[in-house]
């Protein structure tokens, strides 16, 4: 059930001295939450006015980031399509405003035929941002059907030799370039949740054991040493066994990502939840130490596109993958890691910053500065990205419930 206290937690300003060491926290609270406040606001208007031009166009479009100056719009079967229509479910979560309800169901329910790919493993952010958090919010058990058919193509993916959902078909595009037999990258650990809805809804284990598998292969070999992870993994897709660990986004094949680290906390977190195993909260931990004593980590926590990028500190930042890690940090601090909330928060104040919260009417629209794509694919190079928004407002959504449920 949604929780109805989240703008009257927020609506408050309490108008206190800091005198004592006690009025002082209160005070930090208090500006913390007035940022929050602020951010919401920027939201309504920027998302809002986004929407305004949608609908004024007698279109459904779908914005992804900016390109040469304009607001790049995709299809339905780009891997980024659920993220701009679950984005309207979350500012009903941060609004109460039911105008993102109904822009939300048509906005997701123009993505239908998606449940029907079979050529990629992103059905899983597709379906899963959209008519996943159109059941949350809504109840609708339509959309159940949906998440379950989608879930039955992503499991066409499945190579039972290598134990591991297939990431990109091996001849398709810049793909069938690499030579590889079952390429597998870290972000299909994001996909892993429509699978363990799908028995959830259907109470056929054979989603959740192919979860289970790919978690366990992944986690057996897309790891270093030092928990930081690699983004491609190359399997022999009939006998199993990996071929090669490579990039694609990353700087190098043996440097660390920041989004494929990202990906990495968030997805074991989704698997802890759903499976209460251990090990996979014992793989959140590893990442998280990863991360957070990397030397290259700079102090607002908004890590560089790579950890081992060889400009640093003059690369880019890149503010979707703070805002993936926060999300996933405020659910894994209910695991009883309470430190990972402290964590969450800080990276919230900076991302809340005049530094990466864009003023309202620029920024095409869009909430957060400062993502990044694919810097060797030249693509989405220090831009707003749809995913950021999404993650970022997922992450205050959970602060919001975090917070609230202490009061």
């Amino acid at each position: 059930m949604r929780r109805n206290f989240l703008l009257l937690a927020l609506s408050s300003v309490l108008m206190i001295s800091c005198n004592s060491n006690k009025e002082k926290a209160c005070c930090k609270s208090d500006a913390e939450e007035n940022d929050i406040v602020a951010v919401i606001e920027t939201a309504k208007e920027q998302i809002g006015y986004q929407t305004k031009l949608i609908e004024e166009s007698g279109k459904i479009l779908n914005p992804r980031t900016i390109e040469n100056g304009f607001v790049k719009y995709i299809d339905n079967e780009d891997w980024t399509s659920g993220f701009f229509p679950g984005t309207m479910f979350y500012m009903y979560d941060l609004t109460n405003d039911k105008k993102w309800i109904d822009l939300g169901v048509k906005y997701t329910e123009a993505l239908d035929s998606v449940k029907y790919l079979k050529w990629h493993h992103d059905v899983g952010f597709m379906i899963d941002c959209s008519f996943g958090n159109a059941l949350r919010v809504t109840g609708n058990d339509k959309y159940k059907d949906v998440i379950v058919e989608a879930a039955k193509s992503l499991s066409t993916r499945y190579r039972p030799g290598a134990g591991v959902i297939q990431s990109w078909d091996e001849d398709r595009g810049w793909q069938g370039e690499r030579g590889w037999s079952c390429p597998v990258i870290i972000d299909n650990m994001m996909n892993l949740e429509l699978l363990f809805k799908a028995t959830e809804f259907t109470n056929d284990s054979t989603y959740y054991n192919i979860a289970v598998s790919h978690a366990d292969q992944t986690m057996k070999n897309h790891f270093r040493d030092n928990w930081s992870c690699y983004h491609v993994v190359d399997y022999d897709k009939e006998k199993g066994g990996v071929r090669s660990r490579e990039t694609a986004q990353g700087y190098a094949d043996e440097s660390s990502w920041a989004r494929g680290q990202a990906w990495a906390i968030y997805g074991y977190t989704v698997c802890y939840r759903y499976t209460k195993d251990k090990k996979y909260l014992d793989m959140v931990d590893n990442i998280y130490k990863f991360i957070f004593n990397n030397e290259h980590l700079p102090k607002d926590l908004v890590p560089y596109w790579d950890f081992d990028a060889p400009n640093i500190p003059n690369e880019p930042r890149d503010a979707s993958a703070a805002a993936v890690i926060a999300s996933a940090l405020y659910e894994a601090s209910e695991f009883d890691r309470p430190q990972y909330k402290e964590t969450a928060d800080n990276i919230i104040k900076s991302l809340s910053s005049p530094s990466y919260r864009a003023l309202v009417g620029t920024n095409g629209n869009f909430v957060l500065m400062h993502s990044v794509g694919s810097i060797p694919h030249k693509q989405e190079i220090d831009v707003p990205l749809n995913y950021a928004d999404y993650y970022f407002l997922e992450a205050l959504t959970r602060k919001i419930n975090l917070d609230g449920n202490k009061k």
